[in-house]
């Protein structure tokens, strides 16, 4: 999990200062199409697809999903194994991780959270037994907290504040770095961080929904997504930037999804079949995004040999 930022010499521009706007918010919509774009995928397979066929294709997508993060690690550029851990990751956390916990949801017969006046689901049975995985997810904190020297604020902010002088003795040597892996657990760590405390949230047993802290939460995951697209506007490389991108767009969203759950507007993405000209224009603008950054990627790398 990290995100370096890059910069670049101009003449009268002190490094640091520059903004690279074009990149910072093409990273940003890149990423930013990627979770409508997943919803949609996810609700036009169980439509679509017998529950057998669904089990074997979704275990499929996760399998392809981790092959695409091995393979960035022998791509060469920083952004194109960039592009390999973000797209391999999401396949990975919708195939292996949405529709497993879906599958031994709906296996075990977990009941879904129904709005007791419309009788409407609210909460999939498969969210519900999410914040189960809590432990785990600690677990993988813990380990970098403690045992690895990396470039994410937030992990650097915990362990500034628990190891405070003796932060280099503790943490003194960085993971072997492969731009794809580092991609790949950023996205499986905050998306499932963002889905935890989510959960959390609306649990009526901790707060509930409609609780001023969850409102709270929403509020500040979106003031803080604005200051993290300041320090994105700042990063000079495409990779790095993307890479920012993915923590900008999630702790935005959780905003999204809080405001979602409380009707406030209508989510096309629950209803793609219904919404075919919008998903179909994310789509369209999401390939055009990756095509042109994969084109960039190698345009790079040619003019480099």
């Amino acid at each position: 999990m990290e995100q370096k930022t890059e910069t670049t010499k101009t003449a009268g521009t002190p490094p640091g200062k520059k903004l690279y706007w074009w990149k910072a918010s093409a990273s940003f919509l890149l990423v930013l199409f990627t979770m409508p774009l997943g919803h949609a995928l996810m609700i036009m397979m169980e439509h679509l697809m017998s529950e057998t066929v669904l089990h074997y294709s979704a275990f499929a997508m996760g399998a392809v999903g981790m092959a695409m993060v091995i393979i960035g690690v022998f791509a060469k550029g920083d952004t194109r194994q960039t592009l390999w851990g973000l797209f391999g990751g999401l396949l990975f956390w919708t195939g292996w991780v949405e529709f497993l916990f879906m599958y031994f949801a709906n296996r075990f017969g977990t009941q879904p959270q129904l709005d007791p006046v419309t009788g409407e689901v609210v909460t999939r049975p498969e969210y519900l037994i999410m914040p189960a995985s809590f432990g785990f997810w600690m677990m993988i904190m813990i380990m970098y907290l403690f045992s690895t020297k990396n470039g994410c604020n937030f992990i650097n902010w915990w362990q500034r504040l628990l190891f405070r002088g003796r932060k280099n003795d503790i943490a003194a040597r960085p993971m072997t770095r492969h731009a794809s892996i580092v991609t790949f657990m950023e996205l499986m760590m905050i998306l499932w961080g963002s889905y935890l405390l989510l959960m959390f949230c609306y649990d009526d047993v901790f707060l509930g929904d409609h609780h001023p802290v969850t409102l709270l939460v929403g509020l500040g995951c979106l003031i803080g997504s604005f200051f993290i697209f300041a320090k994105q506007l700042r990063i000079a490389s495409w990779g790095a930037n993307i890479r920012m991108a993915i923590a900008t767009v999630i702790v935005f969203w959780t905003p999204v999804e809080i405001l979602g759950r409380m009707d406030l507007f209508s989510e096309i993405w629950t209803a793609p079949m219904e919404h075919k000209t919008e998903m179909i224009i994310i789509l369209l603008a999401f390939v055009a995004l990756a095509v042109y950054l994969w084109y960039k990627s190698a345009k790079r790398k040619a003019s480099a040999q």
